[in-house]
């Protein structure tokens, strides 16, 4: 009983105001100091922006024979994409140039194929943390989007007190945005209901996989990275990043994030999470629960 309690009191803290004021001189070392919104970047927007491009165009690609219903509408993208997968074929040493022969890849080996590492939920290393995140093949150079934070988007003035209860997954960005990281209960039933509400024919706005244990996305697994500690620092941290409305929409089917209220002028808010250090394979993540804005 005591240590059931002692595990939720572990997951709850982080989000309880007078705790949280009795330890920030003790924690001091692994503070984050934001000065002005715009300096709070490791890499540029461009950065990002280019990384997901990259990543979502190879897994578009690896789910070719999947995209019939998209291609059918745009002969533009199929030709696009089509000249990709030829280059691709070439560079595999595929002989065949029908798409539909092609070796589908599990996203994990795309992610490693294109970015040169794969990561995966498992056990933490520290004591009565549950799951954690790990690079689990090849290796992660400093200033590397290395994850996703998914779940769905609230402005401030958005209902959430419901989905918070008992959650300690929701994400407070700078702005005051949160995002419900939850793949369970209400959270769940929420985004499924957002992201259906949002696709456009065959176009899906947003990845639902990632409430599942079939990620179609491999980075969406930001929610499990576990707090540093003393004996283990932070080697990534957040970063947030808004969706630029030019973002290609056949590639939106692998954003993990959806808006809670259905607004055409507003953009989707991601938060990817960026590698502070080299980290190499085995090494498990950590980032830093608190942000002081000053």
């Amino acid at each position: 009983m005591l240590r059931a309690l002692r595990r939720r009191w572990d997951v709850y803290k982080y989000r309880f105001v007078p705790w949280l004021a009795l330890n920030l001189r003790r924690k001091r070392r692994t503070l984050r100091y934001v000065p002005e919104s715009s300096q709070d970047k490791i890499i540029s927007d461009e950065d990002v922006f280019e990384t997901l491009l990259k990543i979502f165009k190879a897994l578009f690609i690896n789910d070719f024979s999947r995209q019939a219903h998209i291609l059918a509408l745009f002969p533009e993208i199929k030709c696009k994409y089509l000249e990709l997968l030829t280059v691709e074929q070439k560079r595999s040493k595929v002989n065949s140039c029908d798409h539909q022969s092609q070796h589908v890849f599990s996203p994990e080996e795309v992610l490693f194929s294109t970015l040169g590492f794969s990561i995966t939920r498992d056990r933490s290393s520290l004591v009565s943390a549950g799951t954690g995140v790990f690079v689990t093949k090849g290796f992660v150079p400093k200033g590397m989007v290395v994850s996703m934070y998914p779940g769905t988007v609230y402005r401030k003035h958005e209902p959430i007190f419901f989905q918070s209860l008992g959650n300690p997954f929701i994400f407070r960005c700078i702005d005051g945005v949160l995002i419900d990281g939850n793949d369970k209960g209400l959270s769940r039933s929420v985004y499924r209901s957002c992201s259906r509400r949002d696709q456009l024919g065959p176009f899906q706005m947003s990845d639902e996989s990632w409430l599942t244990a079939a990620l179609q996305n491999p980075l969406a697994v930001g929610q499990y990275v576990n707090n540093c500690s003393h004996e283990k620092a932070a080697n990534v941290c957040y970063q947030e990043f808004d969706v630029p409305g030019y973002f290609p929409v056949e590639l939106k089917q692998y954003l993990p994030n959806i808006v809670y209220s259905h607004d055409i002028e507003s953009h989707p808010r991601c938060v990817v999470l960026v590698t502070l250090r080299d980290i190499k394979q085995g090494e498990e993540l950590f980032s830093n629960y608190y942000t002081l804005v000053s």
